[in-house]
């Protein structure tokens, strides 16, 4: 039997915190199989790094990106009306812009603030723009990256499990309110991931992920590409994916 996956080629795509980690990865594979992808991150370095390996990777790839701030709602203006200058429709949010935090007994209300805007605010500030574009369509389909700390919720972690058991929470509901619209909702929820994020050095991460105790960002971003390859009728609700030996 004959089983046709959704051609990605030619979708518009736009995926937060994309200049490093999981969002850099998925971008990769996406540009790869043809998509338009464009990008956005807090820093410059990074999207010129990330831009310059996409373009020796994939020369023809139709991928730009911009500099932005997901805690910022002038940021998110700009960045839909970057995207809304080049394209006339949006196929694929890709939610993934978050930061780590430890507990709550640590820093300040500012720093608390900013991290709940980063990991939370901003992935529903953007999902509501990405609706206005998705609905008149009846078509489209959002990824947020959430993470298993929603349902492990380590001790020390209490700011970081706080933000994306909304995320978790956030997903299940919105799916059930845009469906029926025609727009899919998959949360992907990894275990541990060796990306920026993490405090280990990159030579740490590698010994982790040689010992099957990490995941490569790699990794994550082909259960995104599983998520939108789908046919129309398949919405794939959630995919959780750990490293074999984390012990979660």
């Amino acid at each position: 039997m004959e089983y046709l996956l959704e051609n990605l080629k030619g979708k518009t795509i736009l995926i937060s915190g994309g200049t490093t980690g999981i969002g850099r990865a998925t971008a990769l594979m996406l540009v790869s199989m043809g998509a338009k992808v464009r990008i956005f991150g807090r820093h410059q370095a990074e999207l010129e790094e990330t831009l310059a390996l996409i373009k020796a990777d994939s020369p023809d790839a139709d991928c730009d990106g911009m500099i932005a701030d997901v805690s910022k709602k002038e940021d998110i203006k700009k960045v839909f009306d970057g995207f809304d200058a080049q394209f006339e429709h949006l196929d694929i949010l890709i939610n993934n812009a978050a930061l780590a935090y430890q507990s709550i007994q640590e820093g300040s209300y500012d720093d608390w603030q900013y991290i709940i805007q980063t990991n939370l605010t901003g992935y529903l500030a953007l999902s509501h723009e990405a609706l206005n574009r998705m609905k008149p369509r009846k078509s489209g389909h959002i990824v947020n990256v959430g993470s298993m700390s929603a349902d492990v919720r380590e001790k020390n972690s209490s700011v970081y499990v706080a933000t994306k058991s909304a995320i978790q929470g956030f997903s299940e509901a919105l799916r059930k309110e845009v469906n029926q619209l025609g727009i899919k909702v998959t949360l992907i929820e990894p275990g541990s991931v060796g990306t920026d994020m993490q405090d280990p050095s990159p030579e740490e991460q590698a010994q982790l992920i040689e010992a099957l105790e990490m995941l490569k960002a790699e990794d994550i971003a082909m259960a995104i590409i599983y998520a939108l390859s789908q046919p129309k009728r398949t919405d794939v609700v959630n995919i959780k994916i750990k490293p074999l030996l984390q012990n979660i």
